[in-house]
């Protein structure tokens, strides 16, 4: 069984920097596509980034495209994502998320493992 848990959100002046983590369980990230999303208030689930094969080239949506930066640590077997120059419309619960099928898809229902969440607050 795969299990993930996310840590590193918490409160974040906008401009500042955060660093949300992810660890996994269960599986080699390495056999996975990994992705971030993330789900504010009265809105849908939504894509932030992911790494969704072995070439390790990194997706973004537009929106967080050269503020954050996803990461993966083989060794630890973790998922990272660096939040540079976040804003308060990044104001959000986050999400780490895996699909064993490896669809490299940016739909929240094509993945099969979820973490609990952490919440980011960007103050202005």
């Amino acid at each position: 069984q795969v299990q993930l848990r996310e840590s590193g959100g918490g409160l974040v002046q906008a401009g500042g920097s955060l660093r949300l983590s992810c660890v996994v369980s269960g599986r080699i990230i390495s056999s996975l596509s990994m992705a971030w999303f993330r789900q504010a208030p009265g809105k849908e689930r939504e894509f932030v980034a992911g790494v969704f094969w072995s070439d390790g080239v990194a997706y973004y949506a537009d929106a967080v495209t050269g503020r954050f930066t996803i990461s993966e640590d083989n060794a630890e077997n973790k998922v990272h994502l660096q939040m540079n120059s976040p804003k308060p419309e990044d104001t959000a619960v986050y999400y780490c998320a895996a699909d064993s099928t490896r669809r490299g898809s940016r739909q929240s229902y094509d993945y099969d493992y979820w973490g609990q969440g952490t919440q980011v607050t960007v103050s202005a």
